[in-house]
C-alpha cells in the first residue's frame, strides 16, 4: 500500500510541478493507474499541492469499452479560481502548454445555486435540476504538459486535472431553466474553419446529467460543490486540437460570441492569473 501510495504521489507531484513551470512532459511520468480510484488519488493529491482554490470543474466523457470497463461515462477534473474568466468584447487570451496538448470546447457552465450538503452522495435528475443556479455558453480550454494525455485513456486524462486548463464563462442562456437543450445550437469556430456544429442534447443525459454526475463525484471525494462552482458539463460540438496563437470562437444560440486566443503558458506566479483580455 504504501509503494501504491508513493507512486500516486510521485506521479501527483510531476504534474504539479510541470504545470506550475509551464514545462512540458516527454512521457507519462510513472506507472499509468488501472482504476478510476487510483486515478482520482492521483487528481486528489495533486488539488492539495496545486496554490489555488478550486472554483469549479470539468466534466469530460469516458466511451465506448472503457464506459463500461469503468462503469461511467463521465470524468471530472478541478478548475482553478485563476483559470477562470468573464468573457468580454475582445479575445480573451487563454493560456495553453508549449509542447503539450491543446484543444478547444463549446461547452455549457452551469452554476451551482448554493451549496452541496456535505453529507449527500447520491443525486436524482431532478434533485441535481433544483441545485442549478443558472446555465451559460462557455468554452473550455483542454490542456496537458504531456502531449499524449488523451492516447493512453481516460485514467491518465484524469490523473492530470482532468486535460483542463482554463474556463471561459460567457453570456446566460436564454431561458435556460426549460432545459430546452435540443434547441440550444452550438458551434465552434478555429481561425476562419467551422470545425463544429451540434446541441448539448448530443451528449447522453445533456449538461444536467453532468451535472449530477459532477454532484455525486466531487461529494464521494470529499469535496461537496459550493455555491457559485462553476461546472464545464462537457464539449457540445466535440474536443478540437489547437496550437499557439490560434482564435477560436464558439457561437451559441441567443447569446453573444465567445472570442478567445490561445497563448503560451508562463510559469505561475501567485497572484497572476491565468488568462487576460486583449
Amino acid at each position: 500500500m504504501t509503494d501504491i501510495s508513493n507512486l500516486a504521489s510521485n506521479l501527483a507531484s510531476a504534474f504539479v510541478k510541470a504545470r506550475l513551470s509551464a514545462q512540458a512532459i516527454e512521457t507519462y511520468p510513472g506507472p499509468v493507474p488501472q482504476t478510476l480510484a487510483s486515478a482520482y488519488d492521483i487528481q486528489d493529491l495533486a488539488i492539495s499541492a496545486w496554490p489555488e482554490p478550486v472554483a469549479g470543474w470539468k466534466v469530460g466523457r469516458i466511451q465506448g469499452d472503457d464506459a463500461v470497463r469503468f462503469g461511467t461515462d463521465r470524468l471530472a477534473g478541478p478548475i482553478f479560481s485563476s483559470q477562470v474568466t468573464t468573457a468580454g468584447d475582445a479575445p480573451s487570451g487563454m493560456p495553453v502548454f508549449k509542447g503539450g496538448f491543446a484543444a478547444v470546447e463549446g461547452e455549457c457552465v452551469i452554476i451551482t445555486a448554493r451549496d452541496a450538503p456535505a453529507d449527500k452522495t447520491d443525486w436524482t435528475r431532478a434533485e441535481a435540476i433544483d441545485m442549478i443556479g443558472a446555465i451559460h455558453a462557455g468554452i473550455e480550454i483542454a490542456s496537458s504538459p504531456f502531449a499524449g494525455i488523451n492516447d493512453l485513456g481516460p485514467l491518465v486524462t484524469i490523473s492530470d486535472f482532468g486535460n483542463n486548463y482554463g474556463l471561459v464563462i460567457g453570456d446566460m442562456i436564454p431561458d435556460w431553466w426549460g432545459l430546452a437543450t435540443d434547441e440550444w445550437s452550438f458551434e465552434t469556430i478555429i481561425g476562419d474553419t467551422s470545425v463544429g456544429k451540434a446541441t448539448p442534447s448530443a451528449i447522453p443525459g445533456g449538461p444536467v446529467e453532468s451535472f449530477r454526475f459532477m454532484l455525486e463525484n466531487a461529494a464521494h471525494r470529499g469535496m461537496p460543490l459550493k455555491k457559485g462552482s462553476a461546472i464545464s458539463t462537457g464539449a457540445v460540438t466535440g474536443v478540437h486540437l489547437a496550437a499557439i496563437s490560434d482564435s477560436a470562437i464558439v457561437r451559441a444560440s441567443g447569446v453573444r460570441d465567445i472570442h478567445i486566443r490561445l497563448i503560451e503558458a508562463e510559469p505561475w506566479t501567485e497572484g497572476a492569473g491565468a488568462s487576460h483580455t486583449g
